[in-house]
């Protein structure tokens, strides 16, 4: 059965705006809508697909939509099932950051902060058991989780380094007598021909912006830059993101950071659409709501632009894909980093919240932070406590549980 437009986007417009909650789930989502409700995939081609997906860097949900729109209905069919995933919670983060930009120094407003940025806290390290259960199944998996985090969090290594060397890692210690099946037929020329378009339509809008203001072509490199090396989802991103962001360009600090986080997990969609509202803040300080708007377009161009990119291409070699096992293993020991890179953010995150001052210190080659004690947050700390309990425990809805602790402590600022 071939769907009409009309019925593309009617069921990928609905998952669009109901695909809160991460990506377990949204894919479980997409898989009730496309392969439960309707006959769009088989469950061999919705998991086949979403194992390609999870090779790729970017949002592997928003590419699953993406194939599946492709799968049905071509380019335009993937350019709707992706786009509307994405566009909801596009225009919600559009709002919010103009409103943030305004209202976001305010005591109160700083206060229900504290309850969303404690529960960040929790989500991080929610996500970090989620992948490490996934990733770490053998020795050599701990110990590059292990490298990841000291290299980042005791010597500031430059995240590129570190995922390039848990591939190389990962790629040498694939079984010495694993042989790769039959090849499939490469289908080079359409594959390449999708590349070439596509990265000129991904470039574009740096011939637009040309020099209209530097901090544009700053925000438009670094999140182009930041879409090609973001394997191992939004967490690994977000860590990255926090050390260039806060560290190199000083767009954002680390507290306007975490607010970021807690508002897009807020919201439909992917959470790599924190992008968008860093780059409308940094915009926003720069040259006030007009360039804001404009950096927020140019966030969202350079880093979902790339996804279809790696679809439209990439898709038709999936059993291609399959048939490379180093390949593979070098992406399973990028995933392993992962869990190290994440539990850097969770500890990163952790000590910005639960203390009021957070200092960079040098001794020989480690380069880390530590905080003043003295400026310890008891109420953050409870505050984490109190999420943890219900995030981790007792399981509730996250979005319940941002609003739970951000009204406790909207509430106590006010007596």
């Amino acid at each position: 059965m071939t769907p009409s437009y009309a019925d593309l986007t009617r069921v990928f417009g609905r998952i669009g705006l109901l695909s809160f909650g991460g990506p377990a789930a949204q894919i479980a989502l997409m898989h009730k809508s496309l392969v439960e409700d309707r006959d769009w995939l088989t469950e061999d081609q919705f998991l086949r697909a979403l194992s390609f997906c999870m090779l790729l860097p970017g949002p592997e949900a928003m590419q699953l939509a993406t194939y599946a729109g492709w799968r049905k209905r071509g380019i335009l069919g993937g350019l709707i099932g992706g786009g509307l995933f994405v566009l909801p919670g596009a225009i919600v983060i559009m709002a919010l950051a103009l409103l943030y930009g305004s209202y976001g120094s305010l005591p109160l407003v700083q206060a229900i902060f504290l309850g969303v940025k404690a529960t960040v806290v929790v989500i991080v390290i929610e996500a970090l058991i989620k992948v490490s259960k996934r990733a770490l199944v053998s020795r050599t998996a701990l110990w590059l989780a292990a490298f990841a985090f000291v290299a980042l969090f005791f010597f500031a290594l430059p995240f590129p380094i570190v995922i390039v060397f848990a591939a190389v890692v990962g790629a040498m210690t694939a079984a010495a007598d694993t042989v790769a099946a039959p090849s499939t037929k490469f289908p080079w020329a359409k594959s390449f021909a999708v590349v070439v378009i596509g990265c000129l339509l991904w470039a574009a809008p740096f011939a637009l912006i040309g020099n209209a203001d530097p901090i544009l072509a700053e925000i438009g490199a670094f999140f182009a830059w930041l879409a090609v090396v973001t394997f191992g989802g939004a967490y690994a991103v977000l860590a990255y993101m926090t050390q260039a962001v806060v560290g190199d360009f000083g767009w954002l600090t680390t507290p306007q950071m975490m607010d970021a986080l807690g508002l897009a997990e807020t919201t439909p969609g992917p959470l790599i659409l924190v992008t968008q509202f860093v780059g409308m803040i940094a915009g926003a300080q720069a040259g006030g709501t007009g360039l804001a708007l404009i950096a927020g377009v140019l966030t969202l161009w350079v880093t979902f632009v790339p996804c279809f990119i790696w679809i439209f291409a990439g898709a038709p070699l999936i059993d291609w894909l399959e048939q490379q096992p180093r390949l593979k293993a070098a992406l399973a020991g990028i995933t392993a980093a992962v869990v190290g890179v994440i539990a850097n953010l969770s500890v990163w995150f952790a000590l910005h919240v639960f203390f009021g001052s957070v200092t960079p210190f040098t001794a020989g080659p480690i380069t880390s932070v530590w905080p003043d004690l003295t400026t310890v947050q008891p109420l953050a700390i409870a505050l984490s406590g109190l999420a943890g309990v219900l995030l981790l425990w007792r399981h509730i809805n996250l979005l319940w549980v941002l609003f739970i602790c951000a009204a406790i402590s909207g509430t106590l600022a006010m007596f």
